[in-house]
């Protein structure tokens, strides 16, 4: 019996709860690893992110027989100028733009306020349903001014959060750019014979997977905002710069980054010309379309192989989990434990082969 699998994966449960329930219990001891892994987790995912997108420079440049130091002082003047020569682009217009949304704040304001009011004027109209949603609406507004005040408070304290990630983010870039190759030998060294060879292996089928996720996502992101702010142009709507930028980093959330995309786009619209809602639905349609039959495609191919219910489902449970960065990373992460977990499977079923030929 204790040769079946339904038999060791029971164990298996059992010992990861047992384990998970005594972690529970003497929590407190890890207390001060965790406020460390926490210090640093946000900029070594940044640093992280910029290696893979400046990585395939480097070994353009390192082929060529350009010294280390040589490559990597290169690629750190080239994202200043990047950033520099982005912001002076791009800086004029946004600026422009986040004026006149500040100008025109009093008038979305006034224009919020006169729908509450006609909505709670004529909630006697509505569907039973919609009117229950309305007065509890009307009865959190106390509610969402502390918030707003709590806000405030996380605000000032994320000012100081970015002047530390100003400062880490660098630090782990270099370092990654520098030192990348010895992070798997610095693994695979305490291993030996077909063990190190297991090892070295899931290793490199890591990099690979973080790799292609994470510039395809950038590729598909940045494509996917030029279509929507042409679109925006052509439409008219006002802010696109800002709406498209927005856009950006939400399309980094596989399939449901572009839909949360499209809510502040909608807003604006309303304001602006309520005709316009249809416009912006089918830019962000129109966009959606070319990316899924184009340009997702073509970049990632199926480098992850991973069914997009399962993708909603993961970023779904993720953000209820852990908030916005668990959205963010759980495709990858999920993606390099499926790696893990098919390589255990592979190795347990030639160790099984290797038995049964020597019985």
């Amino acid at each position: 019996m204790t040769r079946k699998v339904w038999f060791q994966v029971g164990v298996g449960i059992l010992l990861a709860l047992l384990i998970a329930k005594y972690f529970i219990e003497i929590h407190w001891i890890f207390s001060p690893l965790a406020i460390i892994l926490k210090t640093i987790f946000i900029p070594l995912l940044l640093g992280g992110v910029l290696f893979y997108v400046t990585e395939p420079i480097q070994r353009f440049l390192e082929k060529r027989r350009w010294p280390r130091w040589a490559s990597i002082l290169t690629i750190v003047v080239g994202l200043i100028a990047l950033v520099g020569g982005f912001g002076l682009i791009i800086g004029s217009p946004i600026a422009t733009q986040v004026n006149n949304l500040v100008k025109s704040a009093p008038m979305i304001g006034a224009s919020i306020q006169d729908a509450s009011e006609y909505v709670l004027r004529n909630k006697e109209n509505f569907p039973p349903q919609l009117t229950s949603f309305i007065n509890h609406v009307a009865n959190s507004v106390q509610d969402i001014a502390v918030v707003a005040s709590k806000g405030l408070v996380t605000f000032l304290q994320s000012i100081v959060s970015a002047s530390l990630l100003a400062i880490l983010i660098p630090f782990f870039f270099i370092f990654m750019l520098k030192d990348h190759e010895k992070l798997a030998p610095s693994i695979y060294k305490y291993f030996s014979g077909e063990r190190r060879e297991w090892v070295k292996k899931t290793l490199s089928e890591i990099d690979d997977v973080l790799r292609s996720y994470i510039q395809g996502q950038l590729q598909i992101s940045f494509l996917l905002a030029l279509i929507m702010y042409v679109g925006f142009l052509i439409i008219g709507l006002e802010y696109s710069l800002l709406l498209v930028i927005f856009a950006f980093f939400m399309n980094m959330i596989p399939f449901i980054g572009p839909w949360i995309a499209l809510a502040p786009a909608v807003v604006v619209a309303v304001i602006q010309d309520p005709m316009l809602v249809v416009w912006v639905c089918v830019v962000t349609l129109v966009a959606q379309q070319i990316d899924s039959n184009f340009i997702t495609p073509n970049v990632m191919g199926k480098s992850l192989d991973i069914h997009p219910l399962t993708v909603i489902t993961i970023i779904l449970a993720a953000g209820n989990i852990a908030g916005f960065i668990g959205i963010i990373i759980a495709v990858p992460f999920y993606a390099v434990m499926k790696v893990i977990v098919s390589n255990i499977y592979d190795e347990r079923n030639a160790i099984k082969k290797k038995a049964t030929k020597s019985v």
